[in-house]
């Protein structure tokens, strides 16, 4: 086995662990582990011949996330922005060590590192694909349930930013994406004030 393949298969194996579940089509998986799976699809629909670090990050980008929960932070946007640095430093240091004890050396290491902490977004180009995949994955699995449980503004406004990260290609995607209408239409509002903003 090649050292990628025994990688991927290491960060599946520990993201199967997620005691978390979703359920999708019937079919009821470990959290975690669906996620990153759909990450990887798309990243591969994005770039059908995305590099070894590229595809190390799609399996890792958020492996082992249950193990930092959010209400272990205090609430409002301190508490928040406190919690995502530990929780990506968390998913770096958790996926380096896998990556190291299959044999992969310091340079990829600090490659897989870089696209995990979205170093240069809107500059590197594999950076800003993950990026884009991430949105889809919440866009095409995570984001009707979301809805439900939110006003449409809160809705607008989170998709707004989310979409803010994406880029003209991320942008295509989403909207060929197959929603529900009252998804859409949350979508091409989004969509509609992020022109109006970017002028």
């Amino acid at each position: 086995m090649k050292n990628t393949e025994v990688a991927l298969a290491a960060f599946d194996s520990y993201n199967q662990q997620d005691p978390r579940t979703f359920t999708y089509n019937g079919v009821t998986f470990p959290q975690e582990y669906f996620l990153a799976q759909k990450l990887n699809e798309w990243i591969l629909i994005l770039q059908p011949k995305a590099s070894v670090e590229l595809l190390l990050a799609s399996k890792c980008q958020h492996i082992g996330r249950w193990e930092i929960p959010r209400d272990k932070y205090p609430h409002g946007r301190e508490g928040y922005l406190k919690w995502r640095k530990e929780l990506a430093n968390f998913h770096v240091n958790k996926a380096l060590s896998i990556l190291r004890e299959v044999g992969f050396d310091e340079t990829v290491c600090y490659r897989v590192k870089q696209i995990i902490l979205k170093h240069r977004i809107k500059h590197d180009q594999e950076v800003q694909m993950m990026e884009n995949a991430l949105c889809l994955v919440f866009l095409q699995y995570q984001f009707e349930d979301f809805l439900s449980t939110q006003s449409t503004e809160k809705m607008i406004n989170i998709l707004r930013k989310c979409l803010l990260k994406m880029d003209a290609k991320g942008h295509q995607y989403a909207l060929s994406l197959n929603l529900s209408t009252n998804s859409e239409t949350v979508l091409a509002k989004a969509l509609e004030e992020l022109a109006v903003l970017n002028g």
